[in-house]
């Protein structure tokens, strides 16, 4: 996979080089270039927004800027074609030892039949979701635009359609300063569901989320702390009621801090009889 940002603020996307994305861009698994937008202006301050039309607060960022500057990134071309790739900021042993199944494609490599994916960040999208990131995992090469002040000329955002497939997304109902942290958010989501990432290709199986549920407490050793014991269930060795524990806590979990959730997977017909005495009786029942 590729991943390319468009951003006024590179140093802001240094976190994209750490920990097991840093892994991923060692293995060849992706490929990160980051863009500094301002390299598009044409104006002595590389001026990158504008006031805005009809009045108002705020500043808007400019078409005249960002349309070249995605145009490039898409076809690999003016100063997208001089930016290096990011490298990991730590070597690691995996070096060399790539599990993708096929190697990401260069700037300007993209399928003639397959538009890159565009994804703006902005508070005005649609809500992000795991089921989005796991869509998105399957990407050859996505773009992400950090807007910043009161966000991008529109047109930008219409006239991409023609290039990319666009998606405006929102990580939540609230307002950042910019794009460049919901960006991080949205590709640690991505990158860990590729093969070959996580060293465990089972680990985001009982992820939260990942069967509509929220995901129950974890434990691990000394068995005491603090006055604490682990549940004895999961010290039995009885892999069946281990499982049917933390089906019960998930269930809870989901019922007390996300009722929504809950819902959506009552009406799509997730939850056995069991499950609905579990939440009836609002505690895991006795075998």
């Amino acid at each position: 996979m590729r991943l390319d940002v468009l951003t006024i603020f590179p140093e802001y996307l240094e976190p994209l080089r750490h920990a097991l994305l840093g892994k991923a861009i060692e293995q060849d698994i992706i490929q990160v270039g980051v863009h500094n937008l301002r390299e598009w202006t044409s104006d002595v301050h590389q001026a990158v927004d504008d006031s805005p039309y009809g009045g108002g607060p705020g500043m808007v960022m400019k078409p005249s800027v960002w349309g070249p500057a995605l145009d490039d990134v898409a076809a690999g071309t003016g100063p997208a074609a001089s930016c290096s790739d990011l490298i990991s900021s730590v070597p690691h042993r995996l070096l060399g030892t790539s599990s993708s199944d096929a190697a990401a494609p260069r700037l300007g490599e993209e399928s003639p039949t397959t538009k890159p994916l565009l994804i703006v960040p902005t508070p005005a999208g649609v809500p992000f979701t795991q089921d989005m990131a796991a869509r998105w995992s399957t990407e050859k090469h996505v773009v992400f635009a950090c807007g910043r002040y009161e966000g991008i000329d529109q047109r930008v955002v219409d006239d991409a359609a023609n290039t990319y497939r666009v998606e405006e997304v929102s990580i939540g109902d609230y307002v950042l300063i910019g794009g460049e942290v919901a960006v991080l958010v949205m590709v640690e989501a991505i990158v860990r569901l590729i093969p070959g990432v996580l060293g465990n290709a089972a680990s985001h199986q009982d992820d939260s989320f990942q069967n509509g549920l929220l995901e129950g407490p974890s434990y691990t050793k000394p068995r005491r702390w603090r006055g604490l014991d682990v549940p004895a269930v999961l010290l039995s060795g009885n892999h069946g009621k281990v499982e049917r524990w933390r089906r019960d806590q998930s269930l809870l979990k989901t019922a007390a801090r996300r009722p929504d959730l809950l819902e959506a997977a009552q009406e799509a017909g997730l939850l056995t009889k069991r499950d609905q005495q579990v939440l009836d009786a609002g505690t895991p029942l006795e075998e």
